[in-house]
């Protein structure tokens, strides 16, 4: 949503928002209409937020230059995650070349605040001068800024943490959707638990968090109505004693509010 008041910003004679239609990581775009008007630009998440899927970048990619557009991609969810390196959903497609603008935060792997852009000199210049976003924050303190620059060095130099993650969430998938949640496409350490019915997303919110469970409760409109759902997210720093004890409350108030067989 954020998309729209963004553009909405400008009044260029050819800017135009195009309705959009998302199937889990891919899109349906009314592609006739973008030779009309110059160079259109694509911007997707790399890791969706509430599904925890991947966005289908290959067909993406081979689309959008289809029609000699560029493409942006907010990789706030896969940096430090996905790819051989930790590089992120274009490290993990092998596409870092095909992709003209990759944002990110540094509030998640890299454990701080802020973000960044990368790009073209020539858009970066542009994004200096022009962006909002950069032109009103205040710079960061030195002690973050190190903090960031040894979080890099750490996701490069350790690999091992990333190999845990996965093993932690591909158990926790594996064991959620064994024990009957509906837990729909997720990919990645955000795994979602939907329940579709308000009222009991915060009912099991409640009762997950006097056991000791941590979760975001997620209704309308983060998310389309009867997709409302716990949200749930895992770390490589969880022990497998942890997990274990997770899944015990996970079932036992699965159960107890009818969600799984009982």
């Amino acid at each position: 949503q954020s998309l729209y008041p963004g553009v909405g910003q400008f009044s260029l004679p050819n800017l135009f928002i195009f309705d959009l239609i998302f199937l889990h990581g891919w899109v349906n775009f009314h592609c006739q209409k973008w030779v009309n008007f110059g160079l259109p630009l694509t911007v997707s998440e790399g890791v969706f937020s509430m599904e925890g899927d991947i966005v289908k970048l290959p067909e993406l990619v081979h689309l959008v230059k289809k029609y000699n557009g560029r493409i942006m991609i907010d990789d706030a969810h896969g940096t430090g995650i996905l790819g051989r390196d930790g590089r992120g959903t274009l490290e993990h497609f092998r596409l870092e070349d095909e992709v003209d603008l990759v944002m990110g935060t540094c509030s998640k792997s890299l454990a701080s605040i802020g973000g960044f852009i990368a790009g073209d000199e020539e858009v970066i210049h542009y994004l200096k001068h022009h962006a909002r976003s950069l032109m009103f924050s205040a710079s960061l303190p030195p002690s973050l800024a190190a903090s960031i620059s040894t979080a890099i060095e750490i996701i490069e130099k350790e690999p091992e943490r990333r190999q845990r993650l996965w093993e932690n969430v591909n158990k926790m998938r594996r064991e959620l959707k064994t024990l009957g949640f509906n837990i729909g496409k997720s990919e990645t350490p955000i795994i979602p638990i939907i329940i579709g019915d308000n009222f009991q997303v915060f009912q099991m919110w409640k009762l997950l968090f006097d056991n000791g469970i941590f979760t975001n409760p997620v209704i309308t409109p983060a998310v389309p109505k009867e997709q409302s759902r716990i949200r749930t997210t895992y770390m490589a720093t969880h022990t497998d004693e942890q997990l274990d004890k997770a899944l015990e409350i996970f079932e036992s108030v699965g159960k107890k509010l009818n969600l799984i067989p009982g």
